[in-house]
């Protein structure tokens, strides 16, 4: 059987590329044959468009949330700070279909390509901000009729509140009722199934912790000695910096990053684009070999310590969404290790991870998610 994988655009994000790759490799482990469904963001230039993004924009400033750089950085500069990345991808997450920039160039791809099923995942693929086209990844552009299996793995809603509007809870209701099998990723996101999608999804871990270590390590070869606290920040902030500083000088640790020197801001991608390319995917998985500790506010940071068995602390990332990083360590029962904004100075850092249990609790939670993979797909 050919599988299509449909995900969130690979571009820089670290977790999001891992996990296709992961999701992908054991596919064509258990003998089947995929291909990633490349579904972009159409960042052609219009008038309208630029309208309809300033307006956005203006709205999300309001509200405190970050804005996306869609009129203001044109490809190539995209390119650029991703040079990295993309040669990761081309080395590694194959074969790939074309880039579809709309509905009707991902229909027509998928009609070429005899598929006998597509799965959905993992990572925040029913976020509406984070999506090129969110009734896509309810797979809206597959006929009713077709013989196409229609699965669902780890997707996520990235927060366990609801946003959509009823008219668009009604139309992806509809759309997704007609899926073989829906698997989430966190269990907020079951309750959110079964209140407004009237759906039953299974719980399953995310792509990346179906792989071994091993798997990561054999992607690496070399390593730097760059410190021994990890620190994966993907929001800088004051408060991030005095954790990292308490930290650092409480346990004598030399803190280091895998990130670009400069964030991708608009000023920064027009001033000083070479300091804002981000480090190769290898770099990144190094860090976790060569930490004694890890501190993140990224939800794949932190399941890359447990894969790695790295004494981690997560600081609670609101704006990125609490649900995923508390569905997951209530997984391994690792719930205390979230750093909230007023009690760092009073936590015991040096306290152990139970790595055994945890290790344990991880192959029972792969097993019961291959599982699902398989009975979906039989």
């Amino acid at each position: 059987m050919k599988i299509g994988i449909l995900t969130q655009p690979l571009y820089c994000n670290y977790g999001g590329i891992l996990q296709c790759y992961a999701l992908q490799t054991v596919l064509q482990r258990m003998g089947y044959e995929t291909i990633i469904l490349q579904r972009e963001f159409d960042r052609k230039y219009t008038f309208f468009g630029a309208c309809i993004y300033y307006v956005k924009h203006f709205v999300k400033l309001l509200f405190g949330r970050k804005s996306s750089w869609h009129y203001y950085v044109n490809s190539h500069k995209r390119d650029y700070i991703a040079q990295n990345t993309y040669k990761f991808i081309e080395k590694n997450i194959n074969p790939r279909t074309k880039h579809c920039y709309s509905t009707k160039e991902l229909k027509k791809e998928v009609e070429k390509l005899n598929l006998g099923a597509i799965i959905v995942g993992s990572d925040q693929v029913w976020r509406p901000d984070y999506s090129p086209c969110l009734p896509n990844y309810f797979l809206d552009f597959i006929e009713d009729n077709s013989c196409i299996k229609k699965i669902s793995y780890a997707a996520s809603f990235g927060k366990d509140q609801w946003t959509l509007s009823e008219k668009k809870t009604a139309k992806y209701r509809k759309l997704l009722q007609s899926f073989d099998s829906v698997s989430v990723r966190e269990s907020s996101a079951i309750k959110l199934c079964k209140e407004y999608f009237h759906i039953d999804a299974t719980l399953v871990i995310d792509p990346t912790l179906l792989l071994e270590r091993k798997d990561y390590l054999s992607l690496v070869t070399t390593t730097k000695n760059r410190g021994n606290l990890f620190c994966y920040i993907l929001d800088r902030s004051k408060k991030k910096k005095d954790i990292i500083n308490f930290l650092s000088h409480k346990n004598n640790y030399k803190p280091f990053e895998s990130m670009p020197l400069l964030s991708d801001t608009k000023d920064n991608l027009f001033k000083s684009i070479d300091k804002c390319v981000y480090p190769p995917i290898e770099d990144w998985l190094s860090a976790f070999m060569e930490a004694e500790m890890v501190l993140t506010d990224s939800f794949h940071g932190t399941v890359f310590s447990i894969i790695f068995n790295k004494p981690f602390w997560v600081i609670g990332n609101q704006e990125r969404g609490m649900a995923r990083f508390e569905s997951l360590l209530s997984l391994f029962n690792l719930n205390c290790r979230i750093i909230t904004d007023s009690d760092y100075m009073d936590l015991d850092f040096m306290k152990p991870i139970d790595w055994e249990t945890v290790n344990k609790r991880k192959m029972i939670l792969k097993k019961d998610s291959l599982q699902f993979i398989s009975k979906s797909l039989n």
